[in-house]
């Protein structure tokens, strides 16, 4: 028997009373800080004072777009960010595929704690350890007789390092999720375990990868703390932000040149809707 129409206005108004505080932080916190990123490139600076000037001017976007130092440093990033989300996905698929088929419990528990503990730690400890580590003359020149020294090398293996949780865990998930009986089935048909990895497998556990793929990516893509700390001279679009914002005190140039990195991460989410990741995120 259907709800009667005074318990059903009831639930929709607990409902609309609920919704009401995250979608106004929502609303005015989070997409209207974007909306004011946005219109502030569009605004200029007084040369003399340094101050906002609030007048409408493409100039800051000209630049952006056409300057070969910021085409240089926005395809450096962007190639940063996808190689740390190839890399992470290179190490997680393994051990995820371990953890989910293969653990026992227990030793699914040890490694499951083991993987998100270092999220808990702080990230400038994380960061400031590897810088340690790759010294030229630290602890990976002592144990092997090389290290990469400080650059982008560097930056490449600590932001793979502080991102790989956020990719094992979505494919620990989606690996979960894969019925054994389907893998038997597939074994019995005679099919080999490669061809079963690849044809039964992979199209369900990719879903999980993409999804964990956003967060590398974006993660990637947004840092700039990680390259200051062991990127050397390396520069990416974090820190050019943080310069022009800090230092150069021109936060309209600031606004602008974070649209390369909205624009980026829009375009991939849209690329990333096709493989149902958002379902799996």
């Amino acid at each position: 028997m259907p709800p009667a129409p005074a318990l059903r206005t009831r639930n929709r108004l607990a409902l609309s009373f609920l919704l009401v505080p995250p979608l106004a932080w929502l609303i005015l916190a989070y997409l209207g800080s974007l909306a004011v990123l946005m219109v502030s490139a569009f605004w200029g600076t007084n040369s003399f004072t340094g101050a906002v000037v609030h007048t409408f001017t493409v100039d800051n976007l000209v630049r952006v777009f056409t300057d070969p130092v910021i085409r240089t440093v926005a395809l450096r990033t962007l190639a940063v960010a996808l190689v740390v989300t190839v890399l992470c996905a290179v190490l997680a698929v393994p051990l995820a595929l371990f953890m989910a088929k293969f653990a026992s419990p227990a030793l699914r528990v040890i490694l499951v704690v083991a993987i998100t503990t270092p999220l808990w730690a702080s990230y400038l400890v994380k960061a400031y350890a590897w810088r340690m580590l790759l010294s030229p003359e630290g602890p990976m020149s002592w144990a092997t007789g090389w290290s990469p020294g400080y650059g982008l090398t560097a930056t490449v293996i600590t932001l793979t390092y502080l991102w790989l949780p956020y990719m094992v865990i979505p494919v620990f998930a989606a690996f979960q999720r894969v019925p054994d009986a389907l893998v038997d089935a597939s074994s019995d048909l005679g099919a080999s375990d490669l061809s079963t990895l690849r044809l039964v497998v992979a199209p369900m556990v990719f879903p999980g990868i993409a999804a964990g793929s956003i967060f590398t990516f974006s993660l990637s893509l947004g840092d700039y703390i990680a390259v200051t700390i062991v990127g050397g001279k390396t520069q990416m679009l974090g820190n050019v932000i943080y310069g022009q914002l800090v230092t150069a005190n021109n936060q309209p140039m600031a606004a602008a040149l974070s649209l390369i990195p909205l624009l980026a991460i829009v375009l991939y989410l849209l690329a990333m809707r096709r493989t149902g990741a958002l379902e799996n995120v």
